[in-house]
């Protein structure tokens, strides 16, 4: 999304976000994305596209897998006026052409467009964060490792060396990669990948805290209590009562 005018705000992987006018919003996984509201003098420009036809477009490059992280953190991209109407630009070319089905490269056209986007996403994205040059290999085995992480695996592997031990390489050296090539540590892309999974158990009332400790294979209830004390700022059970309504 591309905030023309006006201001709003939204929420996140349980996080609070804050746009407006020349914010570009990227969400990925919009099954996290709540709440969205807005002023009433808001202009937004929206794109949605099936992610997989988005990464099919992509040809091998090192800077996707640290931004992708990076925005799981922080959807919005704050623009020049300049960078804002570059996008706007892109989206109406993509607006323009969509309908034109009887093109005999139809889906080559269309995603030529959608890369110039995403490329262009990608500048905008880098000129306020610092890129560090990656070499094929250390960008695979991020990759690779976000792969293991999306599957599911962390409801039952929360510990680097297990994956560390799945890639063939010493925790110390996939600690090092990861670190370098996206700022974070491998805990805090374990624990990014867990929770939106854990929230979704908490929120089911028929589930017992004991039973999704269980499930995720804490070690004990008192560990399961502090894990999402520590993610969450709350209990478990303070975080199902916050999911209650309010008595006016």
């Amino acid at each position: 999304m591309l905030c023309l005018e006006g201001s709003g705000k939204f929420t996140f992987n349980e996080k609070e976000f804050y746009f407006g006018k020349n914010d570009a919003i990227i969400v990925s996984r919009p099954d996290l994305l709540q709440d969205f509201q807005t002023t009433d003098n808001i202009q937004l420009e929206c794109l949605i596209a099936p992610l997989k036809f988005l990464y099919n477009q992509l040809p091998a490059n090192h800077y996707g897998v640290g931004g992708c992280i990076s925005l799981w953190d922080n959807p919005i991209i704050h623009l020049s006026d300049d960078d804002a109407f570059r996008l706007l630009v892109d989206f109406h070319q993509l607006r323009d052409r969509i309908g034109d089905t009887y093109h005999k490269f139809y889906y080559e056209l269309v995603g030529s467009l959608a890369l110039t986007m995403v490329y262009d996403l990608y500048d905008f994205h880098a000129k306020n964060n610092l890129s560090n040059e990656a070499t094929n290999r250390k960008t695979d085995l991020v990759s690779q490792l976000v792969t293991m992480l999306s599957s599911g695996k962390t409801k039952q592997y929360r510990e680097v060396a297990y994956y560390a031990n799945e890639l063939n390489i010493t925790p110390k050296y996939l600690s090092n990669v990861v670190k370098r090539q996206t700022g974070h540590s491998v805990t805090q892309l374990i624990d990014q990948h867990t929770m939106p999974i854990l929230i979704k158990y908490l929120k089911n009332s028929k589930l017992s805290l004991s039973q999704i400790s269980d499930e995720f294979h804490f070690t004990s209830l008192s560990y399961f209590s502090r894990y999402v004390q520590k993610q969450l700022g709350k209990s478990p059970s303070e975080y199902r009562t916050s999911l209650q309504p309010k008595n006016k």
